[in-house]
């Protein structure tokens, strides 16, 4: 019997001892949670799309609990959102700038023909892998959604065979710019109201030969600006949205079409 018993009891022993040790120790180095935390996570949407630069609404959190965050880094919540978090943390309220997803190619099937019939994988990223891609455009919008699938708010939608962004239900959260091979998708102010809508930066020739509504590097549009606000770099027009006030005369000046003025109610829309 005590072949057996003596065992038992010391093994029953450790337990103990180990048990205590454990209730011990996670007493002792316990890493005590700031208060402020539950409240400052609660203020933020839980879209949890880094566009704040952390890893999600948690990370963010946490780094707001360190002086010196600034409360307006939460697009998709925005004013509100940053209101919340500066009575949380006792500060000053900082101002937040709405912004929309842009998606920087016109080559519809309007525009552009296919080069390839692609039958594979559905995806951008598979197409881009295989082949780089259907369209005669090497930098344009591969059109199989990849950006669509991701867009938390259903924003994005296909339109003439690229991607087109209604800017009434677009926050900005940049999950679509991040998710998209091509890179075409920008994040912009919501005020802008003209944009570039093509994103190759071959010379004019080549670019005219892949898509009709390309931009072709013809400086017309840095010519006609007169507040300095578009500037062509690597053949390609970009706009100044620091300097741009809307006039609308580099849209009207490109041959192209490729710069466009943008409608408020649907500044991210495809042509």
């Amino acid at each position: 019997m005590n072949e057996i018993l003596i065992p038992i009891l010391a093994v029953t022993i450790i337990g103990l001892i180990c048990g205590v040790g454990l209730a011990v120790a996670s007493h002792v180095m316990a890493v005590k949670e700031d208060e402020r935390f539950p409240a400052i996570r609660e203020c933020l949407p839980g879209a949890n799309c880094g566009a704040c630069g952390f890893t999600g609404c948690d990370g963010y959190a946490k780094a707001l609990l360190t002086p010196g965050t600034k409360t307006n880094l939460c697009v998709p919540g925005g004013a509100e959102a940053a209101r919340k978090l500066a009575a949380v943390l006792g500060v000053e309220a900082e101002a937040v700038e709405a912004k929309t997803a842009l998606v920087r190619c016109c080559g519809d099937c309007d525009h552009t023909s296919p080069k390839e019939d692609y039958r594979g994988i559905a995806s951008c990223q598979a197409a881009k892998l295989f082949f780089g891609g259907s369209g005669t455009c090497t930098y344009g919008c591969m059109g199989l959604g990849d950006c669509m699938r991701v867009c938390p708010h259903g924003a994005i939608s296909l339109v003439k065979g690229i991607s087109s962004v209604d800017a009434s239900i677009c926050v900005g959260c940049g999950v679509c710019a991040k998710t998209c091979p091509q890179q075409v998708i920008a994040i912009v102010p919501s005020r802008a109201k003209t944009a570039v809508l093509c994103s190759n930066h071959d010379k004019g020739a080549v670019t005219r030969k892949a898509c009709s509504a390309g931009c072709i590097g013809c400086m017309k549009c840095v010519k006609t600006c007169e507040h300095d606000a578009v500037h062509v770099d690597g053949n390609l027009a970009s706009v100044d949205y620091a300097k741009c006030i809307g006039c609308g005369a580099c849209a009207q000046a490109c041959p192209t079409g490729a710069l466009h003025e943008l409608v408020a109610a649907a500044a991210a829309k495809a042509c």
